[in-house]
């Protein structure tokens, strides 16, 4: 095969990818440029140039349908016998065939799932043992291998990161160390263990590594950054000391840190490798140029960019309709609206397998189950079971109907009745114990709701309404809309995406808030779920859980700059007097307090004041209090100053708009001001 046969369709990025010469070779790809394209097509282009036999190489990432998918696109470009497998499967692969050299006797057995010996240590040490506190515990285990953390370093490594800890530390440690001993003895292997096993193999025998690295001459890791640094292990055991590899990956798109993934190997492999040739894709041939720039905005608002991350989606597509932005009073008030929309655009033509609704946690799938039934549209959820099929949604069930009855008020009662199986008054630690907990929380609201309807329910009517609405929402599987995650969206893409639930404390999470990592994390999260839409994205939020409920959510943080003037939702909202009430500029809800309107956000919204022009203002004020003799308030108040620097006034019709300056105090301070801010 020749390489003109190889270079056909590519634009000039991606045949540069394509070409380059052998070595290392690092390709930044944003989504929808077509990187899993590229990196077949330069795997054919080596094999079809000489540089290599398809046998020798070696093709990972980081799930099996993506393996699939490569393999299939190999083979149609006639180079079927590359090696395109996930680490895991690849490890598995290798160490089944150098066991007998490296370790002897019989091979260890595959541990398919750890619980069962995770709850063997956890009882030991007389950890939580239930369902959830064992996920929690083997998920923190599998991060802290992938990590390359021993249980002796855990707790210390935990407390340096900041890790949310599904108990105190040195408990996670004991489980750790109790499952380690408990798995060595029975002689058996978990995933992780399988790249550990691997990487020592390489590492500790020249013989091994001597005969894998004369089967295998050529790696290309996709997803790059997405690895762990136990996975960076294995990949630097393979590769000795040649470069021959070919990386890609997109750092935006790194949204699994919590389980030790880390885009630092892909931001420094330039630094590691000199000579390496770097390549950018950015022409997004998925989604429209409206629904580019809505992503390009997102994400160009991030802090602590670093250069390998600053890639701008270039939309390739005829253009498309601009994304719509939509706030509704309540959960259940959005669920409908979209289910409506959804139900419109089927009856138009759109096929129901080309639309999704994506939300930040499982828990919001129920109020969107629901809403799609009642309205007649096919739904499928992806990446986890349907509300009423979650096993804590099945035991809290059987909970209600078990209980008997009382006088206590419905809500009430469901709370008192769901807090021995898990609804404590504050979130737990640990992913699995939260998303039990907002599974149950999710029951409370509907009660919550029946109650709004029917005053007097009591726990048996209750019982009754989570009977038939379970009923309702178990129909023949069928392919349909799909409800997910947006973790579990990655890699996916639709004609129509709906984003739901933008409300601060939800996207971002409530427990990211204070961590600035982890707030950045939640943003890349979002530009994922807006890169997943192929044409139409709608995006929307609610200001309360319940009909009727305080109205005292806000918009994501996110949103701010990507709603446009002229559109309704960045309107001021109206007062019940008739008048207009200001809206903050970054989550939208009306301003309270003068401080507030001063910097037209919410006090506890993210600021971006320019910092060194707020140090220049604070001096000048006080240079001219000690000349009044008058405390430094009287010249401008520290939220003034702020609301200066953030709004960084060009003349004096923006400077006397901040409310505080007025025409005196324009007059006497305004030249000053405004030259310090343009010679800022």
């Amino acid at each position: 095969m020749g390489s003109d046969s190889d270079e056909r369709g590519l634009d000039d990025e991606q045949r540069a990818a394509v070409t380059a010469p052998r070595g290392p070779v690092c390709v930044l790809a944003g989504a929808g440029t077509g990187k899993t394209r590229t990196i077949t097509r330069r795997i054919a282009h080596l094999v079809g140039a000489g540089h290599v036999a398809p046998g020798q190489v070696l093709a990972v990432t980081f799930t099996a349908r993506a393996a699939g998918e490569m393999r299939t696109r190999l083979r149609g470009l006639g180079v079927g016998g590359v090696q395109a497998r996930t680490f895991h499967a690849a490890s598995l692969r290798q160490l089944r065939y150098f066991w007998p050299r490296v370790v002897g006797g019989d091979q260890w057995q595959l541990l398919e799932g750890k619980l069962r010996v995770v709850g063997q240590a956890a009882a030991r040490v007389k950890a939580g043992t239930d369902a959830a506190s064992l996920r929690d515990f083997a998920g923190e285990i599998e991060w802290a291998k992938a990590s390359l953390v021993t249980p002796e370093a855990y707790p210390a490594e935990a407390a340096r990161r900041s890790r949310d800890t599904p108990g105190p530390a040195e408990q996670v440690a004991a489980v750790y160390a109790g499952y380690e001993a408990l798995k060595n003895r029975a002689e058996l292997l978990d995933f992780d263990d399988l790249l550990l096993h691997t990487a020592a193999a390489l590492e500790e025998h020249a013989g091994v590594a001597e005969e894998f690295r004369e089967r295998y001459r050529c790696f290309v890791v996709d997803e790059y950054q997405d690895v762990t640094p136990l996975q960076q292990r294995v990949l630097d055991a393979w590769l000795g000391d040649r470069d021959d590899l070919t990386v890609v990956g997109d750092a935006n798109q790194t949204i699994y840190t919590f389980a030790g993934a880390t885009p630092r190997h892909l931001l420094d492999f330039p630094r590691r490798f000199p000579e390496a040739v770097v390549v950018r894709l950015q022409r997004d041939y998925r989604s429209t140029p409206q629904v580019v720039a809505c992503a390009n905005t997102l994400i160009g608002a991030a802090r602590g960019r670093v250069a390998g991350s600053r890639l701008a989606l270039i939309g390739q597509l005829p253009p498309g309709p601009d994304p719509d932005f939509t706030e509704y009073d309540d959960e259940p008030a959005e669920a409908a609206a979209v289910a409506t929309q959804v139900r419109r655009l089927v009856d138009g033509g759109t096929p129901a397998a080309e639309i999704a609704v994506l939300f930040r946690i499982n828990a919001q799938s129920q109020v969107y189950e629901q809403a799609l039934t009642d309205i007649g549209v096919p739904f499928q959820v992806r990446g986890g079971e349907r509300f009423f099929s979650r096993p804590e949604v099945r035991k809290a069930m059987s909970v209600i109907r078990m209980a008997g009855p009382t006088s206590t008020p419905l809500v009430d009662a469901v709370r008192a009745v769901l807090g021995p199986v898990g609804l404590t008054l504050e979130p737990p630690g640990g992913a699995a114990q939260r998303a039990q907990w907002e599974s149950l929380l999710a029951l409370v609201e509907l009660a919550e709701e029946l109650v709004a309807d029917e005053p007097d329910a009591d726990l048996r009517r209750f019982s009754v309404e989570l009977e038939t609405r379970a009923d309702a929402a178990h129909p023949p599987t069928v392919q349909g809309v799909t409800l997910a995650s947006l973790h579990a969206a990655k890699g996916l893409e639709w004609d129509v995406v709906f984003l739901v639930g933008l409300a601060d404390g939800t996207l971002p999470i409530q427990h990211a808030d204070g961590d600035d990592a982890a707030i950045e994390e939640e943003r890349r999260l979002l530009y994922v779920g807006v890169t997943r839409a192929r044409r139409r994205l709608a995006l929307s939020w609610a200001l309360s859980r319940q009909p009727g409920g305080a109205r005292r959510r806000r918009r994501s943080r996110f949103l701010h700059g990507l709603i446009p003037e002229s559109h309704p939702a960045s309107r001021v909202a109206a007062t019940s007097n008739g008048g207009t009430k200001p809206r903050c500029r970054v989550c939208g809800s009306p301003l309270l307090g003068t401080d507030a309107l001063k910097m037209r956000r919410c006090s506890d919204c993210p600021s971006d004041v320019d910092t060194e022009l707020l140090d220049r203002l604070r001096g000048w004020r006080a240079d001219e209090a000690r000349g009044q003799q008058v405390p430094a308030y009287v010249v401008f108040t520290d939220a003034t100053l702020t609301a200066i620097a953030e709004h960084r006034p060009a003349d004096s019709a923006a400077l006397v708009s901040i409310p505080g300056i007025g025409a005196r105090k324009l007059d006497r301070y305004g030249p000053a001001v405004l030259a310090l801010v343009a010679e800022s």
